[in-house]
């Protein structure tokens, strides 16, 4: 593995790791500011502080890399959704517990998924469909506060309804990400950051003295600007699903951030949750990082039959994958793989 690509996997890493951050920290934080304005300082937290940088990079973009006039709708698409979810997000924390709703954000993979499939007609593998299952079946175990009355959490609910947003807003960005990212992040910032404190205004929300804000701006542009930064980083390196295959760490060390800071109470309904959505998890980053293919190979090898020596060309194809590594490779083969093979071809033209 380069040097370049293990940086890409520790920007990947860190990516995940910023983001982590954002639902321990604003549980903290939603004690003190209301749901609707926490979203809309998470937002203009990340779209000033990408904004800045913007400045610093903007001169060295080509014209055509910024959006254009028939990009309109996926942007107001992306942004739309991103000032419902994460309000829909912030009032499922406030009423439900951080662990929970760290591990509920793995639906987003469920959502994402069944939303390019069923719109934009996306091949999903036998191994992504078996992680959508289990993902789901933790996800309803998380979101049943009571199992033994069915009591369904409330919390959950709006938690899953963020997810199902961001989905949806996954698959409207995913139309533009050709386009600058600076810009995608510093508009998504700023417009879903004005959009919530309107719908804040509307619904009576007051604004909380600057001592509660200044840390929601700057968890904003950590947990989201600075996430999204070295995303992109880890993206131009390792591709779209490599990066993603590894962000999926972020709802587990959320989690264990949630147990450490807030002391939540870690229950068996939660920790069964918890082992099902694992291995959900883990079938999505394995199929995500391995790289299917085939190989051509070509041997030839001299042997005596019968007192004749013969000379056979063998021309064969294997199917395999691998994992985090794309670099070039052979294979070995024993002689007696190579006369297997020869056997099998004699067999071959006989019947024929």
């Amino acid at each position: 593995m380069t040097d370049h690509k293990k940086i890409a996997i520790l920007y990947a890493l860190a990516a995940a790791v910023f983001y982590a951050l954002n639902v321990p920290c604003s549980k903290l934080l939603l004690s003190y500011i209301a749901p609707t304005v926490m979203a809309a300082f998470l937002y203009f937290g990340a779209g000033f502080g990408v904004g800045i940088m913007y400045l610093f990079h903007c001169k060295k973009e080509a014209p055509c890399e910024r959006l254009a006039k028939k990009d309109l709708p996926y942007t107001i698409g992306m942004i739309l959704l991103d000032i419902i979810a994460p309000i829909l997000l912030m009032i499922g924390v406030k009423y439900g517990t951080a662990s929970s709703a760290s591990l509920l954000g793995n639906f987003e993979i469920v959502a994402t998924t069944m939303i390019a499939f069923i719109l934009f007609r996306e091949k999903i593998s036998k191994k992504l469909w078996a992680a959508v299952g289990l993902i789901t079946l933790a996800s309803l175990i998380l979101s049943f506060g009571d199992i033994s009355s069915l009591h369904f959490s409330i919390g959950s609910l709006f938690v899953l309804g963020a997810t199902v947003c961001w989905g949806m807003e996954n698959n409207c960005t995913k139309s533009i990400s050709e386009k600058s990212t600076y810009q995608i992040v510093t508009i998504k910032g700023i417009g879903s950051g004005t959009g919530s404190l309107i719908m804040a205004a509307a619904l009576g929300e007051h604004i909380p003295p600057a001592k509660y804000l200044l840390p929601a701006f700057v968890l904003g542009f950590v947990a989201y600007g600075l996430s999204i930064f070295t995303y992109i980083r880890a993206q131009k390196e390792l591709g779209a699903a490599k990066t993603s295959a590894y962000y999926a760490v972020a709802p587990f060390i959320a989690a264990f951030l949630s147990f450490v800071f807030l002391h939540e109470k870690l229950t068996v309904v939660y920790l069964a949750a918890f082992i099902v959505m694992f291995f959900g998890t883990a079938l999505v980053t394995a199929d995500t990082l391995a790289r299917y293919h085939s190989h051509q190979h070509q041997h030839t090898f001299t042997h005596t039959h019968d007192v004749i020596k013969h000379t056979h060309t063998v021309t064969h194809y294997h199917s395999h994958s691998h994992y985090v590594s794309d670099a070039v490779h052979g294979h070995r083969h024993s002689r007696h793989e190579l006369e297997k093979l020869v056997s099998e071809l004699h067999v071959k033209e006989h019947l024929l």
